[in-house]
This record gives C-alpha cells, sequence and structure tokens, in this order.
C-alpha cells in the first residue's frame, strides 16, 4: 500500500526545503561570528584543511600514523579554541551545528533504509491537506463567529433564547479544540441552516491543525461523490484510498450530512465511515439540518444507530444568519441611496 506519485513529490520537495533552510541558517551564523570573530573562521578553515594534509603525509611516504595522531592533537586543541569563542559571545554549544527538524534522519526521510517516522508524518499531513483543499479553512475562526446575530428572546416551546444557547455551544465548541485528544467524544451539531455549525467545525479544524493534529474536513456530498468515482477508478487500486485516510485521520469532520445524493453505494460508504471510526475509537464531529426523525427517514437503522448511539448532540437554535446578513445589507445599500 502507498500514496499516489505526487504525494512523494511533494513531501521530498519540503525535505529538501528544510535541509537548504538548515544550510541556511547555519551558514547566517558563520557570518555572525566570523564578523564578530576573524579567529573562528582561520580555526575553521584550517579545521577543513585536516583531510588533505592527511592524504598528503601518506603520498609523501611519512610516518602516517604519527601524523595522523599530530593532527587529532591540534585539531581538539583548534575545536577547544573555538568552543570558547562561541561560549564568549554567549552562543549555544551547537551554534555551528546544522539544526534539522528531525534529528533521527537529519531530514533525509529514511535511517538506514527505512522511512523515518517524520517521512510517515509528512505523508500523511500531505494527504489530508489535499483532502482540505476545497474546505474553506481558512475562513473561519473563534475569533470570527459573533453572538450578536443571535436573539435573547426565548423561542417558542424552550425557555432558554438561541443567543444564551449559542453562547453555551460557542463556549463547548472552544473547549472541545483546545482539550482535543484521542480521547475526546464524536458530535453531532444539528440545526437548521444558517446558525454557524459550518463555521464552528471549521474553527475547530483550523486550531488542531494548528496544533498539529491531522485533521479531515469535507462535506459529505463532496466526499461521497469521490469515494463513488474512486470506486470505479482501478488506479486507486495501488495507493491508499480515500476511505483509509478517513479512518487514519485524528478527526473527521463531516459537514452537511444529509445533503448528498444518496445511492446504495453512498449509504454503504457512510456507514463504514462511521463505523471504522467508532471501531477505532477516533473522534468524529458530524454536522447536519436533519432531525433525527428525518435522519431515520433517510438512512439505514445502522447509520443512525452509530450516529445516536456514540456522539454527543450539540443544537443549534436561532434564525438563518445569512438571511439576517443578507437583510442587513439590503437595508444598508438602502439608506446609502436615500442620502
Amino acid at each position: 500500500m502507498g500514496y499516489p506519485p505526487e504525494v512523494y513529490e511533494l513531501a521530498e520537495s519540503e525535505l529538501e526545503k528544510r535541509r537548504m533552510l538548515s544550510e541556511q541558517e547555519l551558514e547566517k551564523c558563520r557570518e555572525i561570528l566570523y564578523a564578530r570573530s576573524p579567529r573562528a573562521e582561520e580555526i575553521e578553515r584550517t579545521i577543513a584543511k585536516t583531510s588533505v594534509r592527511a592524504a598528503k603525509a601518506v603520498l609523501n611516504g611519512a610516518d602516517v600514523k604519527a601524523e595522523l595522531t599530530e593532527l587529532k592533537k591540534n585539531n581538539l586543541a583548534l575545536k577547544k579554541e573555538l568552543d570558547e569563542i562561541i561560549s564568549g559571545f554567549g552562543f549555544p554549544k551547537d551554534y555551528l551545528e546544522l539544526r534539522h527538524k528531525c534529528g533521527d534522519c537529519k531530514d533525509r526521510g529514511d535511517i538506514d533504509g527505512k522511512m523515518c517516522s517524520c517521512m510517515k508524518t509528512l505523508l500523511r499531513q500531505i494527504s489530508y491537506d489535499r483532502l482540505n483543499r476545497s474546505s474553506p479553512l481558512s475562513l473561519s475562526d473563534f475569533d470570527s463567529f459573533s453572538l450578536d446575530y443571535y436573539s435573547k428572546t426565548s423561542e417558542s416551546g424552550s425557555s432558554v433564547s438561541p443567543y444564551t444557547r449559542m453562547n453555551g455551544v460557542y463556549a463547548y465548541c472552544k473547549k472541545y479544540a483546545r482539550t482535543f485528544s484521542s480521547e475526546s467524544k464524536s458530535l453531532l451539531f444539528q440545526g437548521a441552516p444558517g446558525l454557524g455549525k459550518t463555521h464552528l467545525s471549521l474553527a475547530i479544524a483550523r486550531e488542531l491543525i494548528e496544533r498539529g493534529f491531522g485533521v479531515i474536513y469535507v462535506s459529505a456530498p463532496e466526499l461521497l461523490s469521490r469515494m463513488a468515482r474512486e470506486n470505479v477508478d482501478f488506479n486507486y487500486s495501488e495507493n491508499i484510498s480515500t476511505g483509509q485516510y478517513l479512518s487514519d485521520c485524528d478527526l473527521l469532520i463531516l459537514d452537511d450530512l444529509g445533503t448528498e445524493y444518496s445511492t446504495k453505494f453512498t449509504v454503504a460508504a457512510l456507514y463504514n465511515i462511521i463505523n471504522n471510526r467508532v471501531i477505532l475509537s477516533k473522534p468524529t464531529i458530524i454536522s447536519t439540518n436533519l432531525s433525527v426523525k428525518e435522519l431515520e427517514e433517510k438512512y439505514d437503522k445502522r447509520i443512525v444507530s452509530r450516529i445516536i448511539g456514540t456522539m454527543d448532540r450539540v443544537l443549534f437554535s436561532g434564525a438563518d444568519i445569512r438571511q439576517i446578513k443578507k437583510k442587513l445589507k439590503n437595508q444598508s445599500k438602502t439608506n446609502d441611496q436615500k442620502e
């Protein structure tokens, strides 16, 4: 099982960039040190010539062992002097050493021919990024979520106002993102369209990605359409499928469940996605405009059982924010025209 060739190419390119960056940073350190101490540059150049001097000793038929012993002794003395110069300026001991992001493989991606864990992580992250490419992850965060659009008047049949409820939902989602771990609960976001389900889902995804978690955020219609295409594309047989990414990621966020076109394949695929996450005890967030009754009418009982039985429900309430914003925008245009 492997990744598509372009994923490996992107990973190799990233590792090369990391190595180049390490070399550039080392060169800057040298420039700073040499500017302060020309003697440091002289020492490094002398040490660098050691191998040449050793080779000449061999060619000239000299006592190689004695020559190497003398060179080693001189190098140790020079290295000690260089260390004293470095520490004298308050620089760390490893100031003139390459600083790799991965100390195990030195950003090469493998150790003795075996793939390094950093390479595996990089391949997974690139794959997640490719799946998230069409998601507006950069458009929503917790700071841009406003409670101003939620009424402070209780709705009919409820003792809690939309403002109060959504204030609690907002706080809950922030805490969920802040304390997220492999032990976190799976969530079901329920409510009518335009209440902020997508916004808060994206905010959670964005914060977790920034914290280094592997997150896949995708709408149900897009995901199931992609999987249907893969199902008839035999080229995917040699590579890791979307379904495997969904099982592997730290958090799967499936948005707009219920808006996809249902077929026997999509229903089976949806069940496998949810069931695999449950079996692996991996957190999942599903958002839907459908009520429990509507879910039961649309999906197989096994799917609804997995959703309702394993996820904590987070209920959204209020009026459609998109419509409120549209109305306010139109009013603003009208007022501008009057003026």
